[in-house]
């Protein structure tokens, strides 16, 4: 089953708008890698899937960085 995708923000039910355009270069091999990869996993939305992926990099990357009280090596003894 599909999950359904909400077009409003879930703490104040506002409608949410993506006003701001970001755009990036890609070379030849590049753009025929992505379209590969699009067409092997059926993915129609390529800006959907763009976005998702961009993001979800960044918010395991700043979870991981989340500053601790302890560091790594005092928690693991």
């Amino acid at each position: 089953m599909k999950k359904k995708c909400s077009k409003y923000n879930k703490l104040t039910m506002e409608p949410i708008k993506r006003e701001h355009r970001m755009s990036i270069l890609l070379s030849e091999e590049e753009q025929m890698m992505i379209d590969r990869y699009l067409e092997k996993y059926k993915i129609t939305n390529k800006s959907r899937w763009l976005r998702e992926t961009v993001l979800l990099f960044i918010l395991k990357n700043m979870e991981e960085d989340y500053p601790t009280l302890f560091g790594e090596h005092d928690m693991r003894r």
